[in-house]
């Protein structure tokens, strides 16, 4: 079962919202951070990315820059830049994204159900991020960010939803840069609100889409607390950490690429020899290609294009591991030909998030920075909740969800 509450968020008000709310503390860099907050000092970046208020160049993991996100936090507060809400919610999040749009809840989960993995994970974590994230929710006492849960499709929950969505919204803006739709409705029936906990405590699993590392956190932090209070009895707000829960029929998995630096030693045709072994390859020439379906690959090399098709045999469509082509690349042209042995650690590669499109690909290997690029089809739900289901884990760098969860429309304290 999956055991869900809902609480006091603490919010920014209708009218400030869009100064407040930013991107992800993961998915830009800190000079990034600094350009998009110039002249905004209500920027969420100033707690989630606080070095932004220190000179270039200053560490982001000090002790200083951890103190200052205290510091601004409590300042918004104070301000009325971000205010609680009286009583216990939840919360619909909507985002819409090329005219598509997903809808989400937005709760507190359990610190145990992530522990004892009824909250399920498909990659690993890094205890370096991990050890980043639980410094920050530990020294805010608060969960500034949410994590990206994905849970199986429910009629009921689906109604309850549509009920608020069918209301006018609390907050409707288009976020600048990528042209992305966030909505959010309050759920303050008290009578919705039990029948969500109850729904959800008949889901036997939710499952981490995006945001591992935060989950981790939280749940570590969670559980430290815990161990700290002699008085603990279990239903403490430490004990749980604020999600977005989506349908997984509403989500969408894009490509995960990457760019390697060199060759290996290999000319380009010793290279595209060795592939021979184990691919079908057809030139596309100059136009970006696209892989067509899963087992198909994208190669872009020396200004020219090539789809590269696994020949059967060079993997397992019955392992939920085997059938992805994320380990089949792995296996077949990073380790076996290029020698990269460690995703995680190899200086040599470098991970492309599809929302960038191909062309980053390209563009990257045009400039000579890179010299190849391999572009992958995307990995399906089905396959992500099989793997989690089955107690896998998917190799590093293979899902990438869009859009990105907003942050700062809410936030979960700890006390």
């Amino acid at each position: 079962m999956a055991v869900i509450k809902p609480f006091k968020g603490i919010r920014p008000p209708v009218d400030l919202v869009e100064k407040v709310a930013s991107r992800p503390y993961d998915v830009l860099n800190s000079e990034e951070a600094r350009e998009e907050a110039k002249g905004n000092e209500k920027s969420l970046y100033r707690i989630i990315k606080p070095e932004i208020d220190f000179p270039v160049g200053t560490d982001e993991h000090d002790a200083a820059v951890y103190e200052k996100a205290v510091e601004n936090f409590k300042l918004f507060q104070e301000k009325g830049w971000l205010v609680q809400d009286q009583k216990e919610m939840y919360y619909v999040y909507a985002q819409t994204m090329n005219g598509r749009t997903q809808y989400g809840l937005v709760v507190c989960a359990s610190v145990e159900d992530y522990l004892k993995g009824n909250i399920k994970k498909h990659e690993l974590t890094r205890r370096d991020k991990e050890e980043d994230r639980m410094k920050h929710v530990r020294i805010n006492n608060a969960n500034v960010e949410p994590v990206f849960f994905a849970y199986p499709d429910n009629a009921e929950l689906d109604g309850i939803v549509k009920k608020y969505t069918d209301k006018a919204p609390e907050y409707d803006f288009v976020a600048p840069l990528d042209g992305f739709g966030h909505t959010f409705w309050p759920i303050d029936n008290v009578q919705d609100i039990q029948r969500i906990t109850e729904l959800f405590a008949a889901i036997p699993s939710l499952y981490i889409a995006d945001g591992h590392h935060r989950s981790a956190a939280a749940a570590l932090v969670g559980a430290e607390k815990a161990k700290q209070n002699p008085a603990h009895r279990g239903d403490e707000e430490y004990n749980y950490f604020m999600a977005v829960c989506f349908p997984a029929s509403q989500l969408t998995i894009i490509d995960y690429n990457r760019v390697v630096k060199d060759l290996n030693g290999l000319s380009d045709a010793e290279f595209l020899a060795k592939l021979s072994d184990n691919f079908i390859i057809e030139e596309k020439g100059t136009d970006i290609y696209t892989p067509a379906a899963l087992h198909n690959f994208s190669l872009y090399l020396s200004g020219k294009w090539y789809s590269l098709t696994a020949k059967p045999g060079t993997y397992n469509d019955n392992d939920p591991i085997g059938v992805l082509d994320v380990t089949i690349s792995s296996n077949l042209v990073l380790d076996e030909i290029l020698g990269i042995k460690d995703l995680r650690s190899d200086k040599r590669i470098d991970f492309v998030g599809g929302i960038r499109g191909l062309g980053e690909l390209k563009r990257r290997v045009d400039n000579g920075e890179m010299k190849v690029a391999l572009a992958l089809y995307p990995v399906s739900m089905k396959q992500l909740i099989d793997i989690a289901d089955t107690g896998n884990i998917m190799p590093p760098k293979t899902t990438w969800f869009e859009p990105k969860l907003r942050s700062g429309l809410v936030i979960h304290s700890l006390d």
